[in-house]
Order: structure tokens, then sequence, then C-alpha cells
């Protein structure tokens, strides 16, 4: 899918059946992988410890029962026909969850928002009503706007959620790869697979993880043939197990063997329902990975191909187990591969092996994706994000975060050693998201649907009670290998908080102490300084206002360029922002000053340009505005808080090809001229073979003598090159802040700081085209 209309397919009504089949199709390889390997460890995990399979087969029929119900009421009913249907313009996944409400009841944790973000197509498109002021509704929208308590909250349970989805890419890889390569202790001997298990997992996920940086999409076509022979497989060795041992096995998909297993194992039976859990495991990729398919197809593909095959894998295993009480390999246990026949053992292996490693590969994916979200909102430190592949969307590779969750992966693996403490830990990160979905869901329902409150309240309640008698049992081993999410969890949940924390302080101060237009316009339009050819690009995290760092730069500058741009670089509350309204363009000052401020919107899904192609974009946008004639109107001195009525929306140059259009042509001939200062301050690349740039403009509308004056400045100083001209902020806790605060900003803060990727590294600044200037923030 292109990145450019990934978002519009999305759209059921513009598909075609052939389309939503193919996306069907390809959503196996990359939602179910995860699922679908399930039963590789659920029984095994069940039976563990806590109870024992005994002649009456009350244990096992009660399990399967179990199995059963979970994986009617939690994937198929909550996720494929409610939560799918809470997508954010096509979007899923805890974020797009808090994205609605954020919208909705606007308790956005973005310091940067404007009033012109709501302009935007994707923020209306959920033909946002307020609710009418007498319903619950209304008075619960009012409540959260009012009290930032409860918006931080809101933010913290959106942050939860996306931790332990963190978590279970460091725990969902080890307990899939490992519960597969398990099954070579039938196939060499109880006394050599200890020696082997462990190296041979650790090779694969090594191998797995260093092989991210290629990107899924060039041997993404084998994925979903793998998953479809793994579903197959399971699926026929389901209905042979069922056709040879018990046909009557069917009988324990009544509810009334749940009430037997739990009359007769009682505590013990509650504890294994930390088991039992994990035949869910996956089904949250099914809403997260919704942007990259449709609704539709995803629940075409789980309704008639997942749901099937895992029911009928269970229910054979059930049926060989129920006439197998004592199990020859005892080490090995009550696991997948004692019900395959032993002639089958080895190819079943191979293909479980291939079906674990694509399930992993979609989690870690999945764990890039939430990283992305959280930094696009100013929740996790900047880190480096390569999109992988420029036609499949939503394909990007976090080196930093690899490498993390390979090193995390490789010791929960070698710590760990057996299935049944991976399993405790993964149970418990897979539940915490869900029952964080269901609270964010009983608000959308509210909020965002304007459904009854009572309707909210019955799916809080009946999904919200499953899963916390699933949280208990899961939380109780606690110290049998689930304390791992929650200490992994907390450890990145520091991160996310300080880091919003010193952002959102170091924007306050921003605020506070920007410069008035009132000192800029008694510079005049020399600002006071020899003004040379060129563009200076400065970066600032205002969306209005001057930022305070320019009052240095005028100050300890002998020369400046005779074009400005303050550029601001933001995220919003939305998945996708479409090209046609990526820039705010407007004057700063008069028009002579020649000072201009620019804001680049892009959604949290959206791939930020990573070249040269962003300056011409940038400068195109200017060019068109200039042509368009929409003028700022701060000549008289205005604060710039108003300055959001005079910012013109302006597209990419692809998306008005009959307005400016940038040309460059390479002039062999040219000489650099100028002064030195000019050398300096200027990009080296005016000393190379030098680009004449010139503007394409269309012949009508016909445009004023001032404004084909301003364009030919500005195609001068592209011409010259461009500097990006930045602040260096060094943030410090002021005098009588509290030990907390002084902790989390002079530590915790600028630890994060120092280690992270700098503002403008999306923009892949040339280094000897910066301009630095350091500041002190004491907030």
């Amino acid at each position: 899918m292109d990145l450019e209309t990934g978002v519009n397919q999305n759209r059921v009504k513009k598909e075609s059946w052939k389309t939503i089949l193919t996306l069907a199709y390809q959503s196996l390889g990359v939602v179910y992988g995860d699922l679908s390997t399930s039963p590789l460890y659920v029984y095994k995990s069940t039976f563990a410890e806590d109870i024992t399979h005994s002649e009456s087969n009350e244990e096992i029929y009660g399990v399967l029962s179990f199995v059963f119900w979970t994986l009617t009421l939690v994937p198929l009913l909550k996720y494929v026909f409610i939560v799918l249907k809470a997508d954010d313009n096509g979007e899923g996944g805890t974020f797009a969850l808090y994205s609605l409400l954020c919208r909705h009841a606007k308790v956005n944790s973005l310091p940067s928002c404007q009033l012109a973000d709501e302009d935007l197509s994707s923020y209306k498109k959920d033909n946002i009503i307020s609710p009418a002021p007498t319903t619950f509704g209304a008075t619960l929208k009012s409540t959260l706007e009012r009290h930032r308590v409860l918006q931080r909250f809101l933010l913290i349970l959106a942050l939860i959620g996306a931790c332990m989805v963190i978590g279970d890419g460091i725990l969902t890889p080890a307990l899939s790869v490992f519960s597969a390569v398990s099954g070579i202790e039938l196939a060499i001997g109880k006394e050599h697979h200890k020696y082997v298990e462990v190296p041979l997992t650790c090779v694969i996920l090594i191998a797995l993880f260093a092989l991210q940086h290629y990107g899924t999409h060039r041997v993404g076509f084998l994925f979903a043939p793998v998953v479809i022979i793994w579903l197959m497989c399971i699926s026929a060795l389901g209905v042979y197990n069922i056709i040879k041992w018990d046909r009557h096995v069917y009988r324990a998909l009544s509810p009334y063997y749940m009430y037997k297993f739990l009359k007769k194992t009682q505590r013990e039976g509650w504890m294994s329902l930390g088991g039992i859990l994990l035949c869910i495991t996956g089904s949250e990729a099914m809403f997260a990975d919704l942007g990259h398919f449709s609704q539709l197809s995803i629940q075409i593909a789980f309704t008639f191909m997942v749901y099937p095959s895992l029911i009928l894998a269970y229910m054979g295993q059930a049926a060989y187990l129920s006439q197998h009480h004592v199990i020859e390999s005892e080490s090995y246990g009550i696991g997948f591969y004692v019900s395959v026949p032993e002639i089958l053992r080895l190819p079943v292996l191979v293909i479980a092996i291939l079906a674990a490693v694509v399930g992993s590969q979609a989690i870690i994916t999945g764990t890039f994706s939430i990283i992305k979200q959280c930094s696009s909102l100013g929740c996790f430190p900047r880190v480096k994000i390569v999109n992988t592949s420029s036609k499949i969307h939503g394909q990007i590779y976090i080196p930093e975060i690899n490498w993390t969750l390979m090193l995390l992966c490789l010791a929960v693996t070698i710590g760990f050693r057996d299935t049944k403490r991976m399993g405790n830990a993964s149970g418990l990160a897979v539940i915490t998201v869900m029952l964080v979905t269901t609270c964010l869901m009983s608000l959308v329902i509210v909020l965002c649907w304007r459904k009854s409150v009572l309707l909210a309240l019955c799916f809080v309640i009946f999904f919200g009670a499953i899963e916390a008698l699933y949280f208990s049992a899961s939380l109780i081993k606690f110290l049998e290998g689930a304390w791992v999410p929650i200490v992994m969890a907390f450890a990145f949940m520091i991160v996310m908080c300080i880091w919003h924390y010193g952002s959102l302080k170091k924007y306050e101060f921003d605020v506070q102490n920007k410069v008035s237009v009132e000192w800029l316009l008694s510079l005049g339009p020399s600002l006071g300084i020899v003004r040379v050819r060129g563009i200076g690009l400065i970066h600032t995290e205002l969306v209005s206002g001057i930022p305070a760092i320019f009052s240095h730069f005028v100050t300890n500058l002998p020369a400046f360029h005779q074009v400005l741009v303050f550029l601001c670089v933001k995220s919003v509350p939305v998945p996708h922002v479409k090209h046609e309204e990526r820039f705010l363009v407007g004057h700063i000052g008069p028009r002579e000053y020649r000072i201009y401020r620019c804001i680049v919107r892009y959604g949290y899904r959206d791939a930020h340009k990573d070249d040269s192609e962003f300056e011409n974009d940038l400068v195109c946008s200017i060019a068109e505005f200039i042509r368009t004639g929409k003028m700022g109107l701060n000549v008289n001195g205005e604060d710039l808080r108003k300055d959001f009525e005079n910012l013109t929306v302006v597209g990419t140059p692809s998306t008005h090809l009959s307005g400016v259009q940038l040309c460059e042509d390479e002039d062999v001939s040219a000489e650099l001229v100028g002064t030195s200062e000019r050398k300096e301050i200027l990009s080296p690349r005016v000393t190379k073979p030098k680009k004449r740039v010139r503007f394409v403009i269309p012949e009508s509308p016909k445009i004023d003598r001032s404004a084909q004056e301003e364009l030919r400045e500005l195609m001068e100083a592209r011409e010259a090159g461009i500097a990006y001209i930045l602040g260096h902020s060094y943030v410090r806790a002021k005098q009588g802040s509290s030990l907390f605060k002084k902790i989390a900003i002079n530590f915790g803060y600028d630890f994060l700081r120092r280690n992270s990727r700098p503002p403008t590294y999306t923009l892949s600044v040339p280094h000897a085209s910066t301009l630095e200037v350091g500041m002190v923030y004491n907030v």
C-alpha cells in the first residue's frame, strides 16, 4: 500500500471484494502469526504446576471449555465485532483510542495544539458533535476538560497500555520461538535436548532481530503462506485426533464444564487461568494493525479461517489427552507435540518454528509502531526511525529499540528457560493491554459514539469482569515470572513520564519567554544587522511568537540571511495529515521584513521526509503562499497569539500542480560572489558547481509587482543556500524547586536529551550547514 493511499484503503465502501479478500489473505501473515501459534504453549502452561490431568478428564474438558469461550468472547465478540469499529481514520491500537478521546473531549497532551488543527479533514472526519448539555456524555466531557488530574490519568492509562505492548514485544518472541523449538525434545531425547533448546532459540532470535533493518517487505510475501500452512496443519491434526481418540469431545464446549472444573480444582483452577489466558495472546494485534488492512478483511480472516482452526486444534489436543493420562516424556509434559503423530513431528516442528518467527516479526513491528506513536505525541525520547519500504504503509525500523528488545529477549530466554514462567510473564502483559483497551473503549462509546452510558457500563462490566478474572490469576504468579512485564513497563513508564514532563516544562518556558513583535518591528526591515543572501531556517517548537533564542542570534551575529523562516515541525492527534494540508504558512511582521512562519504538521503514523525534498517542498509552499496573496496581518504589531487566523494552509508541490513549482539547473559557469561573512554562514553546497534555481509560475492569475519582487528574492535566497539555525537548550530546574523536580529535570530529562536524537534529525540537516546557539532553560 502506498503511504499516500494506505488510509483510503480502509474505506470498505470503496473496496471491491477482490481487494477485501486480498487484504484478508495478507492479514493472516501480519496480524495472526502470534495468535495462531498459541496452541504450542497453552495446555503446557496450564498444566505446568497448578492442576493435574486426572482419569476423570474434568480438568482437560474444563480447560477446553474455558479456551473455547475465551476465544469466542474476547477476540471474536469484543475485538472483531465491537472494538474494530472504534478506528481513528482507519488506524487502531491504544493510541488510536486515546487520539479519538483527545479530539472529542479536548484533553490533548500536546502543548502545541492550535485551533487550525481542528480544520484538518481527518480531524473532522468523525463529524464531531458535542453531546446534548443535559446528557451524561456532556457532563463527562466537561469534567475531563476541567480537571487536569483526569487528563493526566487518561494519558497514563494510554501509556500503561503502550508500555505493556513493548513488554509483549520482548516476551512474545521468546515464548513463541522457545515453545516451537521445545518439540525437539521428543526427537532427540531427554538427555540432550536441554543443551540444544536454549542455544537454538537464541540463534533464531538473534537472526530475527539482526534482519529487522531489511524490513519485512522483502520476505513479507512468505508470511501469509506460512501462517496458512500452519493453520491448515493444526486444523488437520485436530480433526485427526478428534476422529481417532474422542469424537464426543465437542460436549466439553458447554459452559457447564467450566463450572465442574472450578468446583473440583477451586483455587488451583483459578491460578491455572493464567495459562488459559495465553490462548488469546495476539488478539490486540487485530486492532493495532487495523491501519494496514480494512475492518472487513480482518473480520473475514479471523471468523472464517483463524477462529475455526484454533478451535479444532484445541479440541484435537483435548481429545488426544482425554485418552492419554500418562505422558511418555514426563519432562516435556502436556505439550503440543505429544498429540502429533511421531512420523509428522519433524515437519510440524519446522512449520511451527517458521510460524513462531512470523508471529514474532509481527509483534516486533507493532512495538516499533507504538514507540513511533509515543514519540510523535511527545511521550518518548526522539529515536532514529527508518522507513524500510516506500510502498508498504507502516513498515519502520528503529535501531536503538531493536537491539534493546533483542538483549532483553535473550535475557528472558536464558533466565527463564521454560514456557511456564515465560507464559506467566507474557499473559500479564497481554491482559493488561486488554484491560486498558476496555477502559478506553467505554469512554469512546459515551464521548465519541454518543451512546447510552448504560451501554458503556454493560461493556466495561461484562468484558472487564472476564479480563479482571484473568488479570488476578496472572498477578498471583508475580514471583513466578509475572514480575518481568511489571518491571519492564515501570522502567519504560519512568522514561516516558520524565520525557513528557521535561518537554512540557521546556515548552512552557519558551512560551513565557518569547520575544514580542514590538521588539522585532523596532529593529526595522534590516533587523539592525546586515542581511545577506540565503535562507535562514530557525527551528522552534513554538507555533506562535518569536523564540527567545532569536534575540541571541541577532545580538551575536554580524549578518543574517535575507529570508528568515521560523520552522515548527509538529505532530497532531490524528493518524495522517493529507499532503494538501501539510503546511501552515504566514508572514511575521510586514512583507518587506521577509520573515515567515511555517508550521509542518504530521500525524502520529505519518512518515517524515528525510531528504532534500523537504527543503524544496518548504520553499515551494512559501512561494505558493506569496503567489496566492493571502498575507498575514501582523503589520500593526499585534500579539502573535492571533497569528493562527493569519496562517494559510498550503499543500506540498505535488498537490498544487497548477501553482508554483521549483526547478534547479546546473550552472557550471556560475561563480561564488559575496563577502567572507556570507561564506561562513551559508551552506558549503554553494561552493560546488552552482545550481540555478527558478520558480515556474502559472500565467494566471497575474500577481502584483511586490509579490513578484518577493518571489525573486526568495528564489535568489534558495539559490544561495539554506542554513539551519538551531537553539541548543540546557534545561535545569530553577532554584527552590522540589527534590523530585530537580531529579527529574537535572538528571532524568538531561540524560535522555543528551542520548536522544536532536529535534531536527528528521530533516537530515547537513552538519556543515548548521549554526547552534546555546541557552540555559530554568524551568
